[in-house]
C-alpha cells in the first residue's frame, strides 16, 4: 500500500522538493523538516483503531499508516511523538512536534491557533455505559441531569461537549480511554464521551463487562490533521498530499483495514 501512496503523492513531493530549495526563515516547519529529514508527528498512542501500541511495543492503527505513508512519500523518517491527547496540541504551539494526527477533531475554537488538513475521517460524540436508560438517549436533554458522571479525555472535544450541552452533569477528566472506560466498569463514573470508535472499541475490548452504546450518536464531527498556522507553505504540502491519496482510494482502504477488520485487535496489549 505504501507504494501506490507513494505514487500518489508524486505531485506532492515534487512541490515539496522545490520548496526545499527556496525556504525562507517564514516557514519554520518546512526548513525543519528539510534539514533534519525527519517528520515529527504528535499522538497519544492509546486511541485505537486510530493509532495504540501494540503488544510488541510497535505504534498501528489507521493514523499510524497515515503518518507512515506520508514520510514514506516525501522522503522522510517519521518519529511518534508520545504524549497524553491533552499535551499534543501544546506540543504543536510549542514546535515540539510538526503535526498531529491523533483523533482530533475540527472545531472552530482549534482553527483560532492551528490549520487543519482534512477531514480525513468523519466521526461523532457517543457515549458507553452500562445504564440501559442512559443508552436509550436520543438527545442531549435525555443525559442531562445532576445525578450523572461523564468521564472524558482531558482537554478533548469530548469534555467540552459536555460542559456545552450536558451542564448539570459531573464530568471527570482522565489521560486516557483504558482509565475512563475502567471507570464506567467500576461504577465511579455512569458514562464515557468520547468519539464513536472510541465507544465501539470499549465494547469490543471488554465483552464481559454489560457495556453498550446509542443506537445513534449525539454528534457529527469531522477529524483532521492539525499543523501549526506558522507556516502555510506546509500546510499547502500535506493538505495536497491528503487531497492526493483520498482521490485514489487509499484513505477508503485504510478506513475498511482499521475498521471493518478486526484481526488487528489480537495485537493489543
Amino acid at each position: 500500500m505504501f507504494n501506490r501512496i507513494r505514487l500518489a503523492a508524486i505531485a506532492a513531493l515534487t512541490a515539496f522538493t522545490l520548496l526545499g530549495s527556496s525556504v525562507a526563515t517564514a516557514q519554520p516547519v518546512i526548513n525543519r523538516v528539510v534539514k533534519t529529514g525527519k517528520l515529527r508527528v504528535g499522538m497519544s498512542s492509546n486511541q485505537p483503531p486510530l493509532n495504540v501500541k501494540s503488544k510488541s511495543g510497535q505504534m498501528i492503527g489507521l493514523e499510524v499508516d497515515l503518518a507512515k505513508g506520508l514520510a514514506y512519500a516525501l522522503g522522510l523518517e517519521v518519529e511518534f511523538v508520545q504524549k497524553p491527547f491533552g499535551q499534543l496540541l501544546p506540543a504543536l504551539k510549542k514546535g515540539q512536534v510538526d503535526m498531529v494526527v491523533s483523533g482530533v477533531d475540527i472545531t472552530a475554537e482549534r482553527t483560532r491557533d492551528f490549520l487543519f488538513v482534512g477531514p480525513y475521517l468523519l466521526s461523532g460524540k457517543s457515549l458507553v455505559t452500562t445504564s440501559k436508560a442512559l443508552a436509550g438517549a436520543e438527545t442531549v436533554d435525555d443525559i442531562n441531569q445532576p445525578d450523572v458522571t461523564f468521564v472524558t479525555l482531558k482537554n478533548s472535544t469530548s469534555a467540552a461537549f459536555v460542559k456545552k450541552n450536558v451542564p448539570k452533569a459531573k464530568l471527570v477528566g482522565v489521560d486516557t480511554y483504558e482509565q475512563a472506560v475502567a471507570k464506567v466498569i467500576d461504577g465511579s463514573a455512569s458514562a464515557m464521551i468520547a468519539d464513536l470508535p472510541a465507544c465501539i472499541l470499549a465494547i469490543l475490548r471488554n465483552p464481559d463487562a454489560g457495556l453498550i452504546t446509542l443506537e445513534e450518536p449525539l454528534s457529527v464531527e469531522p477529524m483532521g490533521i492539525a499543523v501549526s498556522a506558522k507556516d502555510p507553505r506546509f500546510y499547502n504540502l500535506i493538505d495536497n498530499y491528503i487531497d492526493a491519496i483520498e482521490a485514489t482510494g487509499i484513505l477508503s482502504a485504510l478506513r475498511a483495514k482499521w475498521f471493518e477488520d478486526d484481526s488487528w485487535l489480537d495485537e493489543l496489549p
